[in-house]
């Protein structure tokens, strides 16, 4: 027998950055052609930054659940029980930072003010909603 809908944990919410921007790292690309194809020799090496800016936009992530958050970055990744969080704050960066009881904080790539309310139905309401 299925749990009932409303004794069901919502599932864990994946935000991340919008696939909209290997766009951007293409015109970087074509920026960075310029000056290889001007002198090889030299500038071949720089080929390597749209290869791991593309490689950024792919990884960086943040995934919620009820009970943790995790927090995923070019190299490595981070989980978070909620009850270790002390509150969210939106810095001078785009993305939130997660406050923690012990005074670190943890950046939550992707997580914006806008996004608040996808985190909100996925730690049933522990995260606050501030468009209600």
């Amino acid at each position: 027998m299925s749990p009932s809908p409303a004794s069901a944990s919502p599932a864990p919410v994946v935000i991340r950055i919008s696939p909209m921007a290997h766009f951007a790292v293409g015109f970087l690309t074509l920026g960075i052609l310029a000056l290889v194809l001007a002198n090889p020799t030299w500038f071949a090496v720089l080929l390597v930054i749209p290869v791991v800016a593309s490689f950024a936009v792919a990884r960086y992530r943040t995934t919620a659940d009820r009970d943790t958050v995790t927090a995923r970055s070019l190299v490595s990744s981070r989980t978070v029980q909620w009850e270790d969080v002390d509150g969210l704050r939106f810095d001078r960066s785009a993305w939130a930072s997660a406050h923690l009881k012990d005074g670190s904080d943890v950046r939550l790539p992707a997580v914006t003010f806008a996004t608040l309310p996808q985190l909100t139905a996925a730690t049933d309401g522990r995260v606050p909603n501030p468009y209600e």
